[in-house]
């Protein structure tokens, strides 16, 4: 007996050959001998659907999704056949179906935003749209017409046209109260940062040494390193530096919930971001978090008193799911953190050195600072920055995040609702 995967390859190049017939025929014959094979199943459908017999394919799939539901393939071909067949409900059904198994299949996902868009759910709609867009151009597609199926061009564009205004319109809604009570003038540079990441204005800063990855805010003065006297909170925290340290040495001593403040998992590779003249393998920045993306870390909070005490008289940035990020930050010997850019310059950010060997040192837009164990400073991390401990010995400093001292509080508010707004839409449309 011919295998049935035989039979799926046959089919399969006749398809490819333009040459339908045959296919749907090597298919048949395969199934008559392999009837509950789902490769014949679904090619056959594929052979069905070619001739434009997509009720029949839908019926052959809908059995399959039935005895196979796992198979994502054949929910997103049922879901192409119920468009064709007008039933686009039961298309973004069975395309929702199918993307739980293949969420990387961007034509389904952008079918699936079309269904939805007609179905009048919109908003869910957007975020379809975004995300197949979004993850076919990580792979390389749909970045121009040269990348774009001819089929597809007309459909992409219209996308993008939803993109583009969808998210307009639900980022400038998220600060338009504001600017109704304030004036625009009261906003203007946090409505010019949001045309700036929608990439509707230059978002350049004047200084070269300033990129930061995610909003840029203009018009704030650039400097890598900021006054002392900006910060009245300095001094009650410079006042807890020993007892915020007597806390770090239990932490030392116990060795837990210790855990690298950089994650590679996603492919990144360490190389490009830490190194150590003597040890790639022995390069590590550790974290113990007192709050990292917004969340608290509750038992790390009560196990550091002191730590705790006097980071609730500091106004650490607080956004949702994103601020603050408070931790110790170990550094170990040898190890170099290389130049890197923050996400914005709306934040910055402050290091209290608790433990200081010789030959540690942070570097912000080409100008170094030697840490003073006890002694704050702050920076602005969208400048080109690194540091590194070149000595034999552990380097440890608190880190914490607040806002630029020269925002307004008005505009503290509504780059918090504008973060968190843009935060929400990109976790919904799988974007990291």
């Amino acid at each position: 007996m011919t295998s049935a995967a035989f039979h799926v390859q046959q089919a399969r190049h006749h398809l490819e050959t333009g040459n339908v017939a045959q296919a749907l025929a090597d298919a048949e014959q395969g199934l008559a001998a392999h009837p509950r094979d789902d490769g014949l199943q679904l090619v056959a459908s594929q052979g069905l659907m070619a001739l434009g017999r997509f009720a029949e394919a839908a019926g052959r799939l809908e059995a399959l999704t039935v005895a196979s539901p796992g198979v994502g393939e054949a929910w997103m071909r049922l879901g192409a056949c119920r468009l064709h067949l007008g039933d686009t409900a039961g298309a973004a059904a069975a395309l929702e179906r199918g993307l739980e198994h293949a969420p990387d299949s961007f034509i389904a996902r952008l079918q699936l935003a079309e269904s939805l868009q007609v179905l009048g759910r919109s908003d869910e709609a957007l975020v379809q749209f975004f995300r197949a867009v979004t993850t076919a151009q990580a792979k390389g597609r749909w970045l121009n017409d040269q990348t774009t199926a001819p089929d597809l061009r007309e459909p992409v564009r219209r996308a993008m046209a939803i993109i583009d205004a969808g998210r307009q319109a639900l980022f400038s809604d998220a600060i338009s109260p504001l600017i109704q009570q304030h004036g625009a003038e009261a906003l203007r540079r946090v409505t010019q940062a949001l045309q700036g990441y929608l990439g509707l204005r230059p978002a350049g800063s004047p200084d070269p040494r300033q990129k930061p990855t995610f909003l840029y805010v203009p018009d704030l003065q650039p400097e890598p390193y900021f006054d002392r006297a900006l910060f009245p909170w300095y001094a009650a925290l410079e006042q807890a530096a020993d007892a915020i340290r007597a806390d770090l040495q239990r932490v030392l001593a116990a060795r837990e919930g210790l855990q690298p403040f950089l994650d590679f998992s996603g492919g990144a590779r360490k190389s490009d971001f830490l190194d150590n003249a003597r040890d790639l393998d022995a390069a590590a920045w550790d974290g113990y978090f007192f709050y990292r993306h917004g969340e608290a870390y509750a038992e790390h909070l009560a196990a550091c008193p002191a730590t705790s005490a006097a980071l609730a008289q500091v106004p650490l940035t607080r956004i949702d799911g994103h601020a603050p990020e408070v931790l110790f930050s170990l550094l170990s010997p040898g190890t170099v953190i290389k130049p890197h850019h923050g996400v914005t310059n709306s934040r910055v950010v402050t290091h209290l050195p608790l433990i200081v060997p010789t030959d540690c040192a942070l570097e912000v837009g080409g100008v170094e600072h030697a840490w003073t164990e006890g002694r704050c400073v702050t920076f602005d991390d969208s400048f080109l920055h690194a540091a590194w401990n070149r000595s034999d010995h552990l380097r440890v400093v608190m880190i914490l995040d607040t806002w630029h001292p020269r925002l307004r509080e008005v505009e503290v508010q509504a780059l918090t609702r504008l973060v968190e707004t843009i935060g929400d839409f990109n976790v919904r449309a799988g974007v990291a």
